[in-house]
């Protein structure tokens, strides 16, 4: 039984797949959000999914190795993770700043989110 160390910790690393973490589409404070405030919210909420898409090509990765491991040590299959908390994430940030759009372009008339961004220096 050499391998029932390493099998539990396997499958616990598996299991360890979190919950995710839904950012609302519409917020309290969107009312007194400004130009300057929509456009950084939006760059972190970029960011943010940068790093998810990140997290979800590391569990894709880490459920195919469980799935071929399963093959031949099937509790293994059991620390598979399947919330896709990532991929969840990314969608519900993708949709707000949608929504951020959309106001930037109330406030801030057309045009005027790009307008507060300085030109590039040659």
């Amino acid at each position: 039984m050499r391998f029932s160390p390493l099998l539990l910790a396997f499958a616990l690393v598996g299991c360890a797949g979190r919950a995710p973490d839904m950012v609302p589409i519409v917020q309290v404070n969107d009312p007194h959000l400004t130009c300057e405030q929509i456009i950084a919210e939006a760059k972190i909420n970029n960011d943010r999914i940068t790093d998810l898409a990140r997290e979800e090509g590391w569990k894709v990765t880490q459920n195919v190795a469980a799935g071929v491991v399963g093959l031949v040590i099937w509790p293994v299959w059991f620390g598979m993770d399947f919330q896709d908390a990532a991929g969840k994430e990314g969608r519900a940030l993708s949709q707000r700043n949608e929504y951020l759009g959309t106001l930037a372009n109330q406030r801030c008339g057309p045009g005027g989110a790009t307008a507060s961004i300085p030109p590039r220096r040659s």
